[in-house]
């Protein structure tokens, strides 16, 4: 590449949109939750069936930290620049997420008496995040943090993506990061398909929920990197990246086409939204249109111009904040959910609905913003711990948040 676009590469780019869509994906999660528990999947045709499959928020959160956290390694490759180093990098992972799953998991265990009877043992599990790998069933009020567990165990294997991506100081090569995307895609794929019912019968967990399950939504997520630093960098584009900025620059027609595959992934091809375990051909399917409806909606906050109105109204600061407490929101809406169901008298499964989602998104959004003015900004001032250059407490980032993440 020509040294004239290396300079019209930014290497800290702000995307307010994305902040927005954070917030759409815990949003989403939170009402799945409530649809499910409420008994709303089950008696509603359709729309229960839609119901359930806003568990999308999953994969938008995981897009999000495909995109967000790996476009710095590629933006540094450009200019032939050392990797991110590690050592802050999962500092500052750690500090994003633990605070809050912490106290999440001390409020859960403690107050919600489905934990009750629960070991040190028990607590030590969870607080490592590793009931997805040594349980079929996680703690109530927590069967949220399985995708945290993914996230977690992306964060810790990304920095070894990045460097079978792009080598050391080799340039970006995108043609070896394709490679790289495709194989874990077709890893993911295989996974879903026989390698996760093989590894079960000998393994305690549940591997359905492990990183490899997903790792074709954190792929989106880095291929959308890709295209974006490209976009900056590249004087004559290829097809697919003009494609690609150009449906990017029409948000109306991504979410017209993610709503119309999550239609699709709401018939039988996406598998049971019932208590019924998906084939491996349906868990496949609804990956794969997974991925490319979190696809879809991510690329909508990254080529749309400033003065669209999409981007405008995406952007505003009270949608904004929204994704800036989603984390939190991710977080605490379960043991919300369940003291709800309790409060209301509801029964599991056989509750009203409506009720139940306006109760838990109107006690949830107030906890979240403790939670987030409380543990999240004070841990996040310590994200700099050691380094010279600090990082605002507001600035946007990868965490589920699963999701996003989510």
């Amino acid at each position: 590449m020509s040294e004239a676009p290396q300079n019209r590469l930014e290497q800290s780019p702000q995307f307010p949109v994305l902040d927005t869509l954070r917030a759409v994906g815990a949003l989403a999660v939170l009402t799945t939750h409530c649809a499910f528990q409420s008994g709303d999947y089950f008696g509603h045709g359709v729309w229960g069936t839609l119901m359930a499959r806003l568990d999308i928020g999953v994969a938008i959160f995981f897009v999000l930290s495909g995109f967000l956290l790996s476009r710095p390694y590629l933006a540094r490759a450009v200019a032939r620049r050392e990797h991110p180093a590690t050592a802050p990098y999962y500092w500052k992972r750690f500090i994003r997420i633990y605070p809050v799953y912490v106290v999440t998991v001390v409020i859960a265990l403690t107050f919600l008496p489905e934990n009750d009877g629960l070991g040190v043992r028990d607590w030590i599990r969870t607080l490592l995040l590793a009931d997805v790998y040594t349980s079929h069933q996680l703690n109530h009020g927590l069967t949220q943090m399985w995708s945290l567990s993914v996230e977690a165990s992306f964060y810790v294997v990304l920095p070894l993506l990045m460097l079978a991506a792009l080598g050391r100081r080799q340039g970006l090569r995108p043609a070896r990061v394709i490679g790289l995307l495709v194989a874990v895609t077709a890893l993911s794929c295989w996974w879903h398909l026989s390698l996760a019912a093989a590894i079960g019968e000998a393994s305690p967990g549940a591997p359905l929920l492990w990183l490899p399950a997903f790792l074709t939504w954190f792929a989106v997520g880095i291929a959308l990197a890709l295209g974006h630093v490209l976009h900056q960098t590249t004087r004559s584009p290829g097809v697919v990246l003009r494609l690609l900025t150009t449906l990017g620059s029409m948000p109306g027609a991504c979410w017209a086409l993610a709503f119309g595959l999550l239609l699709v992934a709401a018939t039988p091809v996406g598998g049971p939204t019932q208590l019924i375990a998906a084939t491996a051909g349906e868990s496949t399917a609804k990956h794969l249109l997974y991925a490319v409806i979190g696809g879809l909606i991510v690329l909508t906050g990254l080529f749309t111009t400033p003065e669209s109105r999409y981007r405008r109204v995406m952007s505003l600061r009270p949608l904004r904040h929204v994704g800036h407490i989603s984390y939190s929101i991710f977080c605490i809406h379960l043991p919300i959910l369940s003291f709800v169901m309790a409060l209301t008298g509801s029964e599991l499964f056989a509750a009203n609905g409506l009720q139940v989602w306006a109760l838990t998104l109107a006690l949830s959004l107030p906890a979240a913003e403790l939670l987030y003015r409380l543990v999240e900004k004070p841990g996040m001032r310590l994200r700099t711990l050691g380094s010279r250059k600090p990082v605002p407490a507001d600035q946007p980032s990868a965490a589920p948040q699963a999701t996003t993440t989510r």
